[in-house]
Parts: C-alpha cells; sequence; structure tokens
C-alpha cells in the first residue's frame, strides 16, 4: 500500500510529428479516497480516443457525465485510464480517424443500473458471439463524443477483505507457575544397517560390471 507516500516520475515525451523530446519530474503524493474504494466499477472500452486525449480534467468531466446517464447515478469517479495497447490491442493503421482505444474505469458506492446489468447479461454476451450489439434498456449518453464498445463492458463487485490481526509477541518471560514442558526425547536410532546397504550395494553392482566387462574383453574376443 502507498497511501500516504510520495512518488517522484521523470516522464519523457515525444512528439509523433516532430520527434522532439521533452522531459518532465511529476511528484506524485498518494492519499486515500473520500470515502475509500468504490465498491461497484465498470471500465468502458472507448473506441475513438488515444489515452493522452482521456487524461486532461475537462475529457474526464466529459466522460463522466455520459457514465452518470447509464449509471444513473451522480456520485461516480474515474478510477483508472488505461492505454488498450497495454491490454494487447494492435497499433492502429496511420489512417486519419483510427484510434488505439482507451479503457475507463469509473466507480460509485451506488449499484449499477438496470441498462448496465442488461449489457453484461449472458444474452448480451451472446449476441456479442454473434457479432451483434448487445442489450441496452437505455440510450447511449455517450454519443456522439464516445464511441463505447459495449461488447467490452465489464462491471466489478469490489469489497474491502477484512484485515486480519497481527501476531502478538509475548515479553519471553515465562509466567509465574507456568509449566514448562519440554520436547519428547526420540529413542535412539541404528543407522548402520542403512549405512552398509548404501555404502555395499554399489560396490556389489561394480563388481559384478568388472566381471562382466573382463569376461566379454577376455573370453569372448573374435576368433577366440
Amino acid at each position: 500500500h502507498l497511501q500516504g507516500c510520495s512518488l517522484s516520475l521523470q516522464v519523457l515525451a515525444y512528439n509523433r510529428r516532430t520527434y522532439a523530446m521533452v522531459s518532465q519530474r511529476l511528484v506524485i503524493t498518494v492519499i486515500p479516497a473520500p470515502g475509500g474504494e468504490p465498491p461497484y466499477q465498470g471500465e468502458f472500452l472507448v473506441g475513438n480516443r488515444n489515452v493522452e486525449e482521456l487524461l486532461p480534467e475537462a475529457a474526464r468531466e466529459m466522460f463522466l457525465q455520459g457514465s452518470s446517464g447509464v449509471w444513473e447515478r451522480t456520485d461516480l469517479q474515474v478510477i483508472n485510464v488505461t492505454s488498450a495497447l497495454d491490454r494487447g490491442g494492435r497499433v492502429p493503421l496511420p489512417i486519419e480517424g483510427r484510434k488505439e482505444g482507451v479503457y475507463v474505469k469509473v466507480g460509485s458506492h451506488s449499484p449499477f443500473s438496470p441498462c448496465l446489468e442488461s449489457a453484461v447479461s449472458p444474452q448480451s454476451r451472446f449476441r456479442c458471439s454473434l457479432g451483434q450489439q448487445p442489450l441496452a434498456s437505455c440510450y447511449d449518453t455517450f454519443a456522439p463524443h464516445f464511441s463505447i464498445r459495449w461488447c467490452n463492458l465489464t462491471l466489478l463487485q469490489v469489497w474491502p477483505s477484512p484485515t486480519t490481526p497481527g501476531l502478538v509477541w509475548g515479553s519471553g518471560v515465562l509466567e509465574e507457575d507456568g509449566d514448562f514442558q519440554p520436547p519428547t526425547e526420540t529413542p535412539p536410532q541404528d543407522l548402520l544397517p542403512g549405512f552398509l546397504v548404501t555404502l555395499l550395494v554399489p560396490l556389489v553392482v561394480a563388481a559384478l560390471l568388472c566381471l562382466l566387462l573382463g569376461h566379454l574383453m577376455c573370453c569372448r574376443r573374435e576368433g577366440v
């Protein structure tokens, strides 16, 4: 856990047209989210954007407005923005209008709307396997700014894991009137038979092999 820590990162960027390099040091302070991590999380795949286009705050606010329409909630927040290339996506062809795609994870403390649940239902997954659009009982409020690939929608419920109590160390001093029970003594074992077997068996096998090899070389020679 990095809560309460400060991370110093050096970011290197280049211009895709002029290939000019820019370096900047970024200091990130990790603080716990107000109210804790949202237990209801939905991840959307935006097909008509690159990752740098969704990093500005204005673009993320616009995306949250579209999310609130299909989620039917207003307490939404962006948790993560990831390029589709980091998930195994293909590099887009150098054609105007082609984008790499972006995964945007949004969280809320309110349950999912019936629209989102119907989009990930077994019937919708079956329609996606046939190349059709999933079932949706609401209007796509992301359009026309964001093109959502609904077949890649993922809904997660993340609950905080219970913290297990750590080990409690004592003072190391035996309590008064405490009985010390030493470990049970083991009877002595006779290791001689095992030693003889381990030593003699390889010697006997080696002697037999030597006798066999000598017999083959001396008594089974060609012409004798």
